[in-house]
């Protein structure tokens, strides 16, 4: 008697059901969900440039000079993505520190966050002995002269909840018109950010392809320390605007040189030989040393090279350390959709 009941009311469901439209496409098809968010072909993001999914040799594009070991070359696969075509200024930062402070509900929460996401100026000071980093320390991010140079004294933590609130901003008004959200805004994976660097070149020692530091004129092609002491001979002392040499064939600007680019990864010596070679990535949240890539201002030649690795602890900030983020493309993956 019970399971009589039971599938008398299970057929009067499926007559209400039927009867409502509910569940039912025109003339009976199969066609999905009604009421979906709109979504176009993915646009590109202000500010970001594409990079076509591709295979590329990751590794050492030259001597592995410190026989260091830890960048032994690996084909690897990686999906179509989206890169900043510069690293993050201090003004955009700026923008997201405003927001922070304008935000924050919890007071004794924003006093907490503020202190771990505001640039720790005093690196200019306390990163070197003996040097005269007061008025950088003053004025590097406060002053309007800086602010289309890369922000600095920001650890791994900061940079990526500033992701993380710029996906944030970026979707409340996808979902204010009716659009559906654009994928997370994030730190570029370690394979990604190389890739990225080569701009389509295979093993190319420099984003411009090298072997060499100048062009036909003998101008230098990044920011950095070209010899012993020198420091000004490529135009800059320290950090320079973004955006001052020319970018690589991806459209990218300052992917060697400038400062030194946080990456998602955690470092370890044999990460490179144990990841997959399709969209690699080495998670380890015990690990607190992260990745970082494309040597800075103060850095000789060798740390400029696209397949060399570098690693900074995750709550350490430095005045030669920023960053830019990545983002997911979500289609075809042939190369075609850019």
């Amino acid at each position: 008697m019970n399971k009589l009941i039971k599938l008398s009311s299970f057929a009067m469901a499926v007559i209400l059901l039927a009867s409502c439209g509910m569940g039912r496409g025109p003339e009976g098809d199969l066609v999905g969900a009604e009421d979906r968010p709109e979504y176009n072909p993915q646009e590109v993001p202000y500010g970001m440039v594409a990079c076509p999914g591709g295979t590329f040799h990751m590794g050492q594009a030259d001597q592995d000079i410190a026989a260091s070991m830890v960048n032994l070359n690996k084909q690897v696969t990686i999906g179509g993505f989206y890169m900043d075509e510069t690293e993050i200024t201090n003004n955009e930062y700026r923008q997201f520190i405003n927001v922070m402070l304008q935000d924050s509900i919890d007071v004794l929460g924003e006093e907490f966050v503020m202190t771990e996401l505001y640039p720790d100026t005093t690196v200019w000071v306390k990163d070197y002995t003996y040097h005269m980093g007061d008025p950088l320390m003053e004025y590097y991010f406060s002053h309007p002269a800086f602010d289309d140079y890369p922000v600095v004294g920001v650890d791994w933590f900061a940079a990526k909840y500033f992701s993380e609130w710029r996906t944030k901003h970026k979707n409340q008004a996808n979902t204010a018109d009716g659009m559906a959200p654009m994928p997370a805004f994030r730190l570029p994976t370690e394979a990604e950010w190389e890739y990225a660097a080569r701009g389509g070149r295979d093993m190319a020692v420099y984003p411009w392809g090298g072997p060499y530091l100048r062009n036909g004129k003998g101008c230098l092609l990044a920011n950095f320390k070209p010899g012993r002491g020198d420091y000004y001979s490529d135009g800059f002392q320290y950090t320079a605007p973004v955006a001052q040499y020319f970018p690589n064939d991806f459209g990218l600007y300052d992917m060697s040189g400038n400062v030194a680019e946080w990456c998602a990864d955690a470092y370890a010596d044999a990460s490179v030989p144990i990841t997959w070679d399709l969209n690699p990535v080495y998670n380890d949240d015990n690990e607190p040393r992260k990745v970082v890539r494309g040597g800075s201002w103060k850095d000789i030649a060798y740390f400029l090279e696209t397949g060399t690795r570098n690693f900074e602890f995750q709550d350490s900030a430095r005045s030669y350390i920023g960053f830019r983020n990545s983002m997911i493309y979500l289609g075809r993956s042939s190369g075609g959709e850019f």
